[in-house]
Order: structure tokens, then C-alpha cells, then sequence
């Protein structure tokens, strides 16, 4: 497989999921970034927690779509992520949820 190859494959695996989330997002809340994920949830609860000095988030979410191409499923009924690095929570409002045409 040449670079060219692997680089048409990876642009249509990244329009596909694309579109996967154009057609999911109005059935989710929240949106929930890490540093390593993002994430649409319908419920999350983020916590700072403290251990041996160190500060980091736990992150509980439940009913989860996952951004990520090289997951074969992509829906997840509960996700726990544990992060030393910041975590972005924006509630959906109905009109961030109409995305354009295609």
C-alpha cells in the first residue's frame, strides 16, 4: 500500500465518520473533549480528584457516540475517562444541533 494509498483511505474513513456524527449529534446533550477523545453524551459528571498530590478528572459519561475512525463501534452505553489534562463539557442547544447540508 503506497502513502498515497493510506492517505485517500484515512480521508474517507474521516468523511465517514463525519457524517456518522451529522447524523447522530441531535440525539445527544453534551459534547465532552479531552485531550485524547470527543465525545457526545446525554449525561457526564466530571470530578477533580486528588491522589498522592496530584490533581486529575474523572469523567463519567453514559448514552456515548465516540469520534474516533478506528473504532469498529462507535456507540458505547458508558464511558469513564481519567485525565490529568483539561476536559471541555458544552451542552447541546437545539440550534448547534442543525448542521448544513451536505
Amino acid at each position: 500500500m503506497s502513502t498515497e494509498d493510506l492517505e485517500r483511505y484515512e480521508a474517507e474513513m474521516e468523511l465517514t465518520l463525519y457524517r456518522e456524527y451529522r447524523d447522530v449529534v441531535g440525539i445527544f446533550k453534551y459534547v465532552v473533549e479531552t485531550d485524547r477523545r470527543f465525545y457526545l453524551c446525554n449525561a457526564v459528571d466530571v470530578k477533580a480528584r486528588t491522589e498522592a498530590g496530584e490533581v486529575f478528572f474523572e469523567v463519567t459519561m453514559t448514552d456515548c457516540w465516540v469520534w474516533d475512525m478506528y473504532r469498529p463501534a462507535r456507540f458505547a452505553k458508558g464511558v469513564k475517562v481519567l485525565t490529568f489534562k483539561d476536559v471541555n463539557v458544552e451542552e447541546l442547544s437545539p440550534s448547534d444541533m442543525d448542521l448544513p447540508e451536505k
